[in-house]
């Protein structure tokens, strides 16, 4: 099905409660219902000023400011509510990252009225997911606050009411950022990448991974928000491209870059060990449990193409092109 085609089949404008919309994925996510549909919406924003797009001409987009932590004084107007999609989290340490990344997030999903709720876009992480798209049971357990408090909301989410109606959506590593859109985490370290290029091209690693830029996944909320899924689909979805091995992508990032690849040296545990030694690198048991984990990937992993629509960054060379980085690659003719 055409995007455009997919456009005129929309169903009616919904009431939209959204948080977490001065983000990254946020920005690409109200750009995109800007753009492409008629919803009115409510953004829950503690810092209004961080919000980097124009909506002052926007009669449908309603500025709530406000803190999650205190998302009671907006009980009346969630019962209103058609959807949710909910991105606000927290990267901090304990207890303000529980308070909102868990009970919070609860707490709003328990203000919404059941019999009017239409669905709730659940953003959580890829990271909580084994191969399997079952929880990873040492998410629950490490000492990484951000992935255990969205472990545990996670597995609080049946508890309530609304849970037939939530969608919760894995995103895998995440790009994007321009202009006028915060940079992600992982898009913000990209030219540092470009500086390492020719030191890390030799070496070999051992690992897999998936990555989605934002714009796609905004791509993907909107066409959930007008065709949930199906009594008989699953509404827990990993969004992510394909899997792609660690030296595919680091080959990919150097041709690119126009470097050639005349040898690899393959990185070891042991190997791997001397450098964080000698580097003096502080290592949590997130980060110990990621090294001996090294490949993670998920069962059908969804883009647009998933749903019939564009992909905007399907490859490595796209996600560089779309950060603004220029391609040194060879041409041939």
């Amino acid at each position: 099905m055409s995007q455009l085609a997919h456009s005129l089949q929309s169903p009616p404008p919904q009431r939209i409660f959204i948080t977490g919309a001065s983000g990254c994925i946020g920005h690409y996510i109200l750009e995109n219902l800007l753009s492409n549909s008629n919803h009115e919406l409510f953004l829950l924003l503690r810092n209004p000023d961080k919000l980097l797009l124009d909506i002052s001409q926007q009669q449908r987009v309603h500025i709530l400011q406000g803190d999650i932590r205190e998302v009671d004084q907006f009980s009346d107007l969630l019962g209103t509510m058609d959807s949710a999609i909910l991105i606000a989290t927290s990267w901090g340490g304990a207890p303000a990252i529980y308070d909102i990344n868990v009970t919070a997030n609860l707490k709003l999903m328990e203000l919404l009225d059941p019999d009017r709720l239409q669905q709730v876009l659940y953003f959580s992480t890829a990271s909580i997911l084994d191969r399997q798209n079952t929880p990873l049971r040492e998410a629950g357990q490490v000492s990484f606050d951000y992935i255990r408090s969205k472990y545990q909301c996670h597995q609080k989410l049946k508890t309530l009411a609304i849970y037939p109606k939530i969608t919760t959506l894995f995103p895998t590593l995440v790009f994007g950022g321009d202009t006028n859109k915060p940079y992600s985490h992982i898009s913000s370290g990209l030219t540092e990448v470009t500086k390492w290029i020719d030191l890390i091209r030799f070496f070999s690693a051992d690992g897999t991974l998936h990555f989605i830029h934002a714009q796609d996944i905004a791509t993907v909320v909107g066409h959930l928000i007008d065709h949930p899924p199906q009594i008989n689909e699953s509404r827990e979805l990993v969004l992510g491209n394909s899997a792609l091995a660690v030296d595919d992508a680091v080959t990919a990032v150097s041709q690119y870059l126009g470097r050639s690849i005349y040898f690899r040296i393959p990185l070891s545990q042991g190997l791997i060990d001397f450098f964080i030694k000698l580097f003096n690198v502080r290592m949590a048991d997130w980060d110990r449990f990621c090294l001996k984990y090294r490949h993670f990937t998920y069962q059908n992993p969804l883009t647009p193409s998933s749903f019939g629509i564009d992909t905007y960054c399907a490859t490595v060379a796209e996600l560089f092109q779309a950060s603004g980085i220029e391609s040194k690659q060879r041409k041939t003719r």
